[in-house]
């Protein structure tokens, strides 16, 4: 419940103007840093050098990727870590005319759930498709289909998943 009378004192513009609230204003140069972890950000890592990496837990068995710090199933620290292929297939997808500040886009964006090939079973990564017909996932025919990592050129590479411009369709043989 909100009381009637909060505590403190109330000022008016016309107070800050006249000096009777002091006020000053100042620019601080703030430094700092941002640690992602030891696993995401070797996950990063490996990304920057053209490589998915997962982590292996040996009492099930399972390799999730992106990297887990502990297993959970059995609820015990991942053993090591192992390379994954950049080839998986497509379990599901959406189509978006829409961007992240809601402004319509005239070219859709496709993003997926990737499988991939060397994780468990339903470990996955959200990227975007590229190369794909939207009608293709609109009527799903996209789904389960074989896709590949489309890579930035080495020396454009950061440590971020976007060091993967999009995945596309393969042919099997």
């Amino acid at each position: 419940m909100k009381p009637e009378n909060p505590p403190g004192t109330p000022y008016k513009r016309n107070d800050l103007e006249e000096g009777r609230v002091l006020y000053t204003e100042d620019s601080l140069e703030l430094w700092y840093r941002w640690s992602l972890g030891k696993y995401l950000s070797k996950y990063l890592e490996g990304l920057k050098e053209g490589r998915i990496l997962g982590r292996y837990c040996k009492a099930c068995g399972r390799i999730y990727v992106p990297p887990r710090e502990v297993c959970q199933y059995c609820f015990r620290e991942t053993d090591e870590w192992v390379e994954v292929g950049d080839t998986g297939r497509v379990n599901t997808a959406v189509v978006s005319y829409i961007q992240a500040d809601r402004s319509r886009m005239d070219k859709p964006l496709i993003i997926a759930v990737i499988e991939l090939e060397g994780a468990s079973k339903g470990m996955g990564i959200l990227h975007r498709l590229g190369e794909v017909d939207p009608e293709d996932v609109i009527n799903r025919k996209i789904f389960g289909k074989k896709v590949k990592a489309v890579w930035k050129p080495p020396e454009e590479r950061t440590g971020s998943v976007n060091d993967i411009l999009y995945f596309k369709p393969v042919e099997e043989v």
